[in-house]
Formats: structure tokens, sequence, C-alpha cells
């Protein structure tokens, strides 16, 4: 018994940001001190670390959970399913409802609950909840379908990953650049008639002394209020600790699924920064003396940014819909998903379609 993946969608915000959007912003370092480069330096730098030349916002008058709808929708239209069918919606996301223009959270009810609400389901043992595991929340998300379905507990879950960063960054933080908006969900349900499906998967928590390298954080503009909060990250650090513990938590997902290195046919990461993330997989195929194949790893950041939960599903969408050049995926291919963010966390799973 296995579970499948049965439909899939996304959701890409028609707000287009390009670097030269940020070109009047005035950036300060943490102590408040404006930054010696100009804004055009500091987005070329920008561009060539992480690959990013565009990244998309929500509208105005959308917040995460609409952003998650649309992904659902478009989720269980791609399955073919009646969505009273779902034995559970699990919504991935960090930063719940925060609506444009304001600093304030919104998290009740559930945002699993308002896109159930929104879907209309009437089936009261459909169950909505959220999960908040930084940008690995998505596949996390799917770990846990995958064991309600395998318990018994479940036959059909939705998996819905969607962030709206534009909400909760500090302009005066260079930082803010990388991040963007976006949704993607996926139906999975239970598969008893071939190989197809989740193989293996881990997750791991380093909170010792990394916890803190993604964090909410005062404004760099010292005149702000001192009581609101942004997104901050030590991106050293964060860079140090993926190329360290990544890699070898692929391997060991990989290992663990039977499949030989030579069997995987592409690998889904969280696409977090262009040179991170090849460093990573790099570091992986080191592991196995193995070159890196061609295409093995299909990167959107660069039109897309990092939009936290949402570039996992929203990729996979992509891929599957035949939208990107160059990548791929058939029947009986082995696909590896991996993800790294704030908590320290890190998961993986292996799929065979």
């Amino acid at each position: 018994m296995m579970t499948r993946i049965i439909g899939v969608g996304n959701y890409i915000p028609s707000e287009t940001i390009t670097n030269l959007f940020f070109d009047k912003h005035i950036f300060l370092n943490e102590e408040g001190v404006l930054l010696k480069d100009n804004n055009a330096s500091i987005t070329e730098k920008l561009k060539k670390i992480t690959g990013i030349e565009e990244r998309r916002y929500a509208s105005s008058t959308q917040v995460t959970s609409d952003l998650g709808l649309k992904a659902a929708q478009a989720a269980i239209e791609n399955a073919g399913i009646d969505p009273e069918t779902l034995d559970y919606i699990i919504f991935a996301h960090n930063f719940g409802d925060v609506r444009f223009g304001t600093v304030q959270s919104d998290m009740v009810p559930s945002l699993a609950a308002r896109v159930k609400h929104l879907l209309g389901i009437r089936n009261n043992f459909c169950v909505a909840y959220d999960v908040l595991f930084g940008c690995p929340g998505w596949i996390e998300g799917v770990i846990q379908a995958n064991a309600f379905i395998r318990a018994g507990i479940a036959k059909r879950c939705l998996v819905i990953g969607a962030e709206t960063l534009s909400r909760v960054v500090d302009i005066h933080d260079r930082d803010s650049m990388i991040y963007a908006d976006g949704a993607g969900a996926a139906v999975l349900e239970i598969n008893e008639n071939d190989e197809s499906g989740i193989k293996s998967h881990l997750s791991a928590s380093y909170t010792l002394t990394e916890k803190d390298y993604l964090y909410f954080g005062k404004s760099y503009n010292n005149e702000r209020c001192p009581d609101t909060r942004y997104i901050k990250m030590d991106g050293r650090k964060i860079y140090e600790f993926a190329l360290l513990h990544v890699p070898e938590a692929m391997k060991k997902c990989l290992d663990n699924s039977g499949y030989s290195i030579h069997k995987l046919n592409k690998i889904i990461i969280h696409q977090a920064n262009e040179k991170m993330d090849e460093a990573i997989v790099n570091r992986f195929y080191q592991l196995y003396n193995t070159p890196v194949p061609e295409h093995i790893m299909p990167m959107v950041i660069h039109k897309l940014g990092n939009s936290s939960v949402a570039t996992i599903p929203s990729l996979l969408a992509m891929i599957l819909k035949g939208e990107l050049e160059h990548h791929e995926i058939r029947k009986n291919d082995v696909v590896l998903f991996a993800s790294v963010g704030a908590g320290m966390n890190i998961n993986a799973f292996v799929y065979q379609f």
C-alpha cells in the first residue's frame, strides 16, 4: 500500500516585481546605518547569489488563504475528485493571513478551516488544520498525510502550501528582496494498484543552537515602531547549516527508499537560493562519488522568488503541466523532494511516479 499524488495545482500571483522595484528603497544594516553600496549594486549582488530577477506579490485584496484556495481548487480539478471525499485538509504556512497595509497576523480560525469553508465542503469529518514548520511545511504536510493514509485513518488528503511573505518583510533590509508570494497544492490518496507513491521520508529539527537562524525581529530603521516584527535571517549561518546537513538528509532518505543514485530522475528542492541549492545538490552527489546529471534540478526562483512553503508544490505542478523547458516527469520516474527552513527544520521524501 502506497500514498500517491493524484492531482496538483498552483497559483502564481499576477503582480510581477522586478529588481527595479527596489531602486528607491533605503537599505540599512542591523545598526540602522545606510549601506555603502548603491541599490543597483545591491540588487546585482542579489541576482548573482540567489538568481532572483523577479518575484510575484499577491494583489492588495488577497491574503494567504485566498492564494491557498486557488491552488486547492486547481489540484482538486486536476485530480477529478469530489471535495466531499477529502478526509483531511492540511494547510502549511508560517504567518497566517496578513492583510495588505497591516502588520497583524490572523490565524483564527485556521487557514485550512477557511479554505474548507470556501470550498463549500459539508462533510464535518473532513478535518482541517494548519502546519507551521518553516519552509519545509508543505513536505511535512505530505508526510503527515502519508501517515494518516498508511494508518488507515484517511483515504484522501489535500495538502496546501501558501504564503504572502511580502506582507512580513522589513523594507529597509536587503533580504526583503528574496521573498515572494504564491501557493501550491496536491491531492493524495491510497494506492493499492501499482508501485507509484511515497517510498521513504524523513524529518529533523535542529533547535539546540540553530533555532534562531530565521526569526522575527525589529526593523533596521530605528525610527520605526520597535514592537513591530519582521522576518529576519542570518544568511551565512543558514547557508553553512544547509550545506552541512541537507545533503546528508537527502542521502539517508534516498538510501532508505532502496533506490540507487543512478535511478534518481529529478530533485525538487525548496527554491531558497540558487547558489545554495546548487551547492546542496553538488555535495549530495559527491556523497555518492557521482557527477551531477544535467537537468536534474529544476529552478524557477529566477522569476518567482522564494515563496517559502509554496515553492515545491508550485514547482511540481509546473513540471507536471509541462510548463518548464528541459523538465518533465514520466511514469516510473523517481523524484527526491527536499526542503530546509526556519526551526531549523529539514525534511525529504522519495516518490516514484
